[in-house]
């Protein structure tokens, strides 16, 4: 089975931090690329962050400088660290698993974890 689990999230406040993580199961976690998306109500989910399996590393223009995305293949975890958020950062924010096979693109996705931020 391959599982994603999402934890981390919260309330806080603008201007503040909180690190969201993701632990995967049921992949060849080193093989995967690794990424972060967010969806706000009303909204198309998007492309937060993302950190190839070759630790290729690409950020949205709105949250560069104030995320960090990073991998610990050990561990088969990806974090993702919010810096200065915003409310506009508020969303309920989704760990994907990407790996192209022969081709083939498989992707999996956590269930998500809510991230609120006030004003």
């Amino acid at each position: 089975q391959v599982q994603l689990v999402e934890s981390g999230g919260g309330l806080v406040q603008a201007g503040g931090s909180l690190r969201l993580s993701c632990a995967a199961s049921g992949i060849i976690f080193s093989l995967n690329d690794m990424g972060w998306y967010r969806q706000a109500p009303g909204k198309q989910r998007q492309l937060v962050a993302l950190i190839t399996s070759g630790v290729y590393i690409t950020y949205a223009d709105s949250v560069k400088g104030r995320f960090t995305i990073s991998r610990d293949n050990a561990k088969n975890t990806v974090d993702l660290q919010m810096n200065s958020l915003k409310p506009e950062d508020t969303a309920v924010y989704y760990c994907n698993s990407q790996r192209v096979v022969a081709g083939i693109p498989r992707n999996y996705w956590g269930q998500g974890t809510q991230v609120t931020v006030s004003s």
